[in-house]
């Protein structure tokens, strides 16, 4: 399996319980290297632009409304198979589905604040990463 770079988000839940720390280390852990990390506040526009793919499903508006609910972490992370590492690291994103051990097992507060967001597939982390990061500011 090749290095390859995929998009993580440590959502507002997690950010207001000050478990940034504990979820990186997860992160690191597991062999994802952390090459490039903002802490930001999105805008309404912003995160309607970024769940877009979700437009007409009826969690929408309630997905935008809990990711501008507070700060948000937003990264990249790197590393063997980094987008199936990093789905595993997570967990279900039902936290009541997810594998103990997990991200969204340990530390989600329910479906919805589940902690964490990451890309689903390489074609996707690019784009995602593009979202939020310029090519300057990803090191390697």
């Amino acid at each position: 399996m090749a290095a390859e770079r995929t998009l993580s988000i440590i959502k507002p839940d997690a950010t207001r319980r000050n478990l940034t720390g504990a979820i990186n280390q997860r992160f690191e852990e597991a062999g994802l290297r952390i090459v490039a990390q903002k802490r930001l506040q999105l805008t309404r526009a912003q995160a309607e632009a970024f769940y877009a793919v979700h437009r007409e499903r009826p969690f929408f508006q309630d997905l935008v409304g809990f990711m501008i609910s507070g700060p948000v972490v937003a990264q990249v992370l790197e590393g063997e198979g980094a987008v199936a590492r990093n789905r595993e690291v997570m967990g279900a994103t039902d936290p009541a589905k997810a594998d103990a051990g997990t991200i969204r097992k340990d530390f989600a507060e329910n479906i919805e604040a589940n902690s964490v967001h990451g890309s689903d597939s390489p074609e996707n982390a690019a784009t995602e990463i593009a979202f939020f990061f310029s090519q300057i500011e990803i090191t390697g």
